[in-house]
């Protein structure tokens, strides 16, 4: 089942065997004897992994259930936090905090195109959100987090065919009281939040929570001229506000209205550099001083470049309620409705080279830089049960709006260093074939594209160079069931079916404000109708080469049908394309699908259970929401400039079998779980940054098989003790065959396709191996006080962060460490707490991307590219005071 080494593989099955056979032999012993009160203990812990209360040991599905306190704990407010609790957990961000990723068992969508849905769904309260980044804030009051491994499309949807993280808030209760916290730190870290929860009448109750959150950023930049005026970045300043009611106006019926607002002003994300290539001098030079970090230079140093803003603007709210009615149908069934409405909307500012010079920038304004979603969702579920079957039946609705509004504006460094660099590649062309450009005029480089383009200098490429508007309507509607049929008292047996109709269209608005005059004048220049066909080109290369200018008509003839494209290619990059000025596009889709589940769960004892399952899930399919072009207008075709007009891509499946088992022991204060996993993935989206654009591929194959472990353990021998931690081994790989030009190696007649090392690679962000381990011991100080401490560490074994796998986004292994210590009053009055997070500094990437307009050739090692790194969080450490009332 595991395509790894044999050692891996041995050891991997090793602990399954192991578990399992101990298991079987402690099935043997003898149950407690009947009449002895039960106490709660770790085996009666309860998750609604498929949307009813049930005991965690008795689910066939494999969970991380992260509780309340240990939540606290660690600190975790959103799922970035999470990650260092949940083994195969990744969470990352790029070029702004809008652009949150989660992957599980490697698992999980790319990339900062609003058009691709996530393989992991979030759920918050029984609420889908549309993408992973509305997780990322605080998340308030949290009662648990479930995360749930392998595609669980059957009750929570469509879009977690990797998993999902499920989010429940603490509920209203009917007694009074108030907390409050008040946080300081390093970086300037400032935190405040309160709560109130009261008793309106004997049947209905309410509590309130808010929450300011404010921090100086810990990356320092250097504006080089400016006009950014910040000169540290990955900041925090935010608040939040939720608030629930409770009406139970009859014993069987339960109304919960909720609402939250967030709202983020902050400045995020500048790039480091960690290879600095051949391209660095041409942007020193045209800033008038260090545009990027210099060769040899540590990365994590923190230093960034960046000239413009980074301001982003990220807003959050939304209504939701949920009934629950106790039916007098079906032996009792309870009726739940869920209905919410929902907005999000994000405005970014970017400097998109990562540099001090001034290329190609977008200005946190609405008009230029925004993403907004408004959702409504509709679910229902009849939920009901009998001496044998608890069944459960339901629909799904879902309509939501997203509109994008997406520009590049071009400043006055861009004209001179694409020309230099371009020059320089056509020279190194030319001169290889004996044609060097000597430059006997000695005209300046920076003029080459002017001459090219048939402009004055400084007029080709200017101001803003795109504009262009999305708007997309996905209208979503699923019927689905999930029903365990208890054929013995041991042996459960259950199924789940799920059909989904979703809708798509989308309606595209291109323009180039600012003409793209070089574009044009040199795709003039090269039009076959022309008579006087390549006359600037032919001009530009004879003023710069003595040799060229002395061939036969034939050779410059051949010469010029050769480079010209070429340059062309590096005239009309996506956001300066004159062919794309203009066009309006309307595309649509439907899909209908079926997924589904069936398991066996068969339980030896009360201690002891192993499960068998298979599932499908299935993943919606999108557009591209950017612009796209190719060598022939067709999205799957090689690098060119003819717009596509095609952008869309179809529906990713999995099929997923897991055979696992769940074991309690020492009376209820152990949890040994084990599962071991397949899953194959059918037309994976896979979303590549190429150094001038998002592209979306669709990866026929893509495997993940391994072993899946985890541990709770409370042992009475030593009183107040909680550890809890977890192992994962992953191998995780590309299919061997991935048909198209971007995946075929270098040849004798051609140059590497930019994503040639995928097939039969590791996917990126997949290690081998990566765990958990959390412990925490509270003691008593005397009658009335206690005190706590938690420490908690995540390994991630080595792994690649780019999605073209490039060997320079390589990141090593590393492990990282929070913890807090606390003391208080034992009634929880007040505590006052410790805490650091990455308490050893460790230096690692999230995300390893090519520099815009640097990282120009997918052959390792290439001395021309630099590559650049969306780095993790330092240590950061500081005081929390609690109190309670």
């Amino acid at each position: 089942m595991v395509n790894a080494s044999p050692r891996h593989k041995a050891l991997s099955l090793a602990v399954f065997t192991a578990l399992c056979a101990s298991s079987h032999a402690y099935a043997q012993q003898a149950a407690a004897p009947a009449g002895e009160d039960e106490p709660t203990t770790l085996g009666t812990m309860t998750v609604t992994a498929q949307k009813r209360e049930e005991v965690l040991q008795d689910v066939p599905i494999t969970v991380a259930v992260i509780s309340e306190e240990l939540l606290q704990d660690t600190g975790v407010r959103d799922i970035k936090d999470l990650q260092v609790l949940v083994p195969g957990l990744t969470v990352t961000s790029t070029q702004n905090e809008a652009i949150t990723t989660a992957r599980i068992r490697g698992i999980g969508t790319v990339g900062d195109n609003v058009g691709l849905e996530s393989s992991v769904g979030v759920v918050i309260d029984g609420v889908y959100r549309p993408r992973n980044s509305v997780g990322f804030g605080d998340l308030g009051q949290l009662e648990r987090i479930e995360v749930l491994k392998g595609p669980q499309g059957t009750v929570f949807g469509k879009n977690t065919s990797a998993g999902v993280i499920n989010v429940v808030t603490r509920r209203p209760s009917y007694t009074q009281s108030a907390e409050g916290e008040i946080t300081v730190g390093n970086y300037g870290a400032l935190g405040v939040s309160g709560s109130y929860n009261d008793a309106l009448s004997d049947n209905a109750a309410f509590s309130i929570f808010a929450a300011k959150r404010k921090r100086d950023g810990w990356m320092d930049v250097r504006t080089g001229n400016g006009p950014r005026q910040e000169t540290d970045d990955y900041d925090q300043n935010f608040h939040t506000v939720r608030a629930k009611l409770l009406l139970e106006p009859t014993d069987n019926l339960e109304i919960l209205l909720s609402g939250d607002f967030t709202s983020r002003d902050e400045n995020c994300c500048t790039a480091v550099q960690t290879t600095v290539g051949g391209t660095a001098a041409i942007l020193n030079a045209l800033a008038g001083g260090r545009a990027v970090a210099a060769p040899g230079d540590d990365p994590f140093d923190r230093v960034a470049y960046s000239n413009r803003p980074t301001t982003q603007d990220i807003m959050d709210k939304g209504l939701s309620a949920e009934i629950n009615w106790d039916t007098p149908w079906f032996g009792g069934a309870t009726l739940t409705s869920i209905t919410a409405s929902r907005q999000w909307e994000a405005i970014n500012g970017l400097d998109y080279d990562f540099s001090t010079a001034d290329l190609l920038y977008r200005n946190a304004d609405k008009d230029e830089s925004f993403t907004g979603f408004d959702t409504f969702s509709q679910e229902f579920r009849l939920t009901g049960s009998s001496e044998r079957i608890d069944w459960m039946v339901g629909a799904f609705y879902s309509d939501e709006e997203l509109t994008r509004n997406e520009t590049y504006r071009i400043g006055p460094h861009y004209e001179p260093y694409v020309s230099t660099l371009v020059y320089q590649l056509v020279g190194q062309s030319l001169g290889a074939a004996g044609v060097p450009l000597n430059n006997p005029n000695n005209i300046s480089p920076a003029a080459f594209l002017a001459q090219v383009g048939g402009r004055p200098f400084g007029t080709g490429f200017t101001g803003l160079g795109s504009l262009d508007r999305y708007e997309q309507n996905a209208k979503s509607l699923a019927l689905f069931t999930n029903n365990t049929w208890h054929a013995t008292d041991a042996l459960d047996l259950t199924l789940g079916l799920r059909y989904t109709r979703e809708k798509k269209d989308l309606t595209s608005s291109y323009s180039n404000p600012n003409g793209s005059l070089a574009c044009s004048g040199t795709l003039a220049d090269q039009n076959a109708a022309n008579p006087n066909r390549f006359a600037l080109l032919r001009a530009a290369l004879a003023s710069r080469s003595s040799v060229f200018a002395s061939l036969p008509a034939a050779n410059q003839n051949a010469i010029l049908a050769s480079v010209g494209p070429t340059i062309a290619g590096y005239m009309c990059l996506p956001w300066a394309n004159a062919l794309h000025n203009g066009r309006n596009t309307f595309q649509e889709m439907e899909d209908k699908e079926w997924s589904g589940t069936v398991k066996a769960a068969y339980r030896w004892n009360e201690n002891v259970m192993t499960y068998a399952s298979f599932a499908r899930g299935y993943k919606g399919g999108g557009f591209n929401l950017d612009r796209v072009q190719s060598a022939d207008g067709l999205s799957a075709s090689g690098q060119g400039i003819r717009p596509v007009n095609d952008t869309s891509f179809g529906g990713e499946f999995v099929d997923s079998f897991e055979l696992g088992t769940k074991t309690t022991w020492a009376d209820g204060t152990l949890l040994l779980n084990a599962t071991l996993f397949h899953q194959e993935y059918e037309d994976f989206q896979l979303n590549s940054f190429l150094g001038t654009s998002f592209v979306v591929r669709s990866i026929p194959e893509v495997t993940s098989s391994g072993l899946d472990a985890e541990i709770l353990w409370q042992p009475r021998a030593v009183q107040g003790l909680m550890l809890q931690g977890g192992l994962m081994y992953a191998k995780t790989e590309f299919g061997k065959d991935i048909p198209g030009g971007d995946f075929v190696e270098r040849t004798p007649l051609s140059t590497s396709g930019a994503l040639y090392k995928l097939p039969g690679a590791t996917m990126p962000f997949a290690p081998e191996w990566s765990g958990s381990l959390s412990a925490t011991y509270e003691w008593d100080f005397g009658a009335d006080h206690i005190g706590r401490f938690n420490i908690g560490g995540k390994y991630m074994g080595d792994y690649n962060t780019g999605s073209d796998l490039d060997v320079e986004k390589h990141q090593s292994s590393y492990t990282v460490f929070n913890a807090r210590v606390g003391f208080g009053r034992s009634d929880g009055r007040w505590m006052l707490e410790l805490w650091g997070t990455n308490l050893t500094d460790e230096d690692y990437v999230q995300v390893g991307f090519d520099g815009p307009l640097q990282g120009l050739f997918p052959d390792p090692n290439n001395p021309l590219n630099t590559f650049n790194a969306f780095l993790g969080a330092p240590r950061m450490y500081g005081m929390t005071l609690r109190v309670r009332y």
